[in-house]
């Protein structure tokens, strides 16, 4: 049992991950949107079967709230967002496509490096999946530098909160329910006062493309 509980705890970790480097090579706002609400579907699957094999019943919550927040709720808004703004393509980002897939494969070899001591530590069978969730994060946050537009921006910070929660499932079966309860919240109103920031932002300046906004300082 602990074989197959490990081989699905990497197979949804590895999708969740290819999610995340999908984006890299796509341009359209609304393909990153799809990448997310997918990533955070693949995840809340994932999150159930670590509550099936795992015997923690309180996870299935978890997992019912991540795909009403994250793989609906948010991705709504986002869309929302997108046609305020009339943003549904990114611009040139700051690092092409083939660099990009370079650079994430770079990160997730690294992730395999930082993951040792944790997995050395841990005797869950979803250890196989840490190197890969570790990769989640180093990749969402090169998301986030890559991007010219702050939607983008918003979308890759978005998935390196999946990535922490994918690490939460995988090293320690989750938190208490209470405390996911929490960071669900926080999430939610975290996105929300981005939502605002960003709509501030383009009335004021009419565009939300952080290169444009730099210059505006000169």
């Amino acid at each position: 049992m602990d074989g197959l509980f490990s081989q699905v705890a990497v197979l949804g970790s590895s999708g969740v991950l290819l999610c995340a480097i999908a984006i890299l090579w796509r341009h359209g706002v609304s393909g990153y949107i799809s990448a997310f609400q997918l990533q955070s579907n693949v995840l809340a699957v994932l999150t159930a079967a670590v509550a099936y094999f795992g015997h923690d019943h309180d996870l299935y919550w978890v997992a019912a709230m991540m795909i009403a927040v994250k793989g609906v709720a948010i991705p709504r808004l986002l869309t929302r967002l997108a046609h305020r703004v009339g943003q549904t393509h990114d611009s040139e980002p700051i690092v092409n496509a083939a660099t990009s897939l370079i650079i994430s494969g770079l990160l997730i070899l690294l992730a395999y490096t930082a993951a040792r001591p944790l997995q050395a530590l841990s005797a869950a069978p979803t250890r196989a999946g840490i190197p890969l969730a570790i990769g989640l994060i180093f990749v969402s946050l090169f998301v986030i530098v890559s991007r010219k537009q702050a939607i983008s921006q918003v979308i890759g910070f978005l998935m390196l909160e999946n990535g922490i929660a994918l690490l939460a499932v995988l090293a320690t079966y989750g938190v208490p329910l209470v405390v996911e309860l929490g960071v669900f919240l926080d999430a939610l109103m975290g996105f929300l006062v981005m939502q605002i920031v960003l709509y501030d932002i383009h009335d004021t300046f009419n565009t939300i493309d952080v290169d444009v906004l730099k210059r505006l300082k000169h």
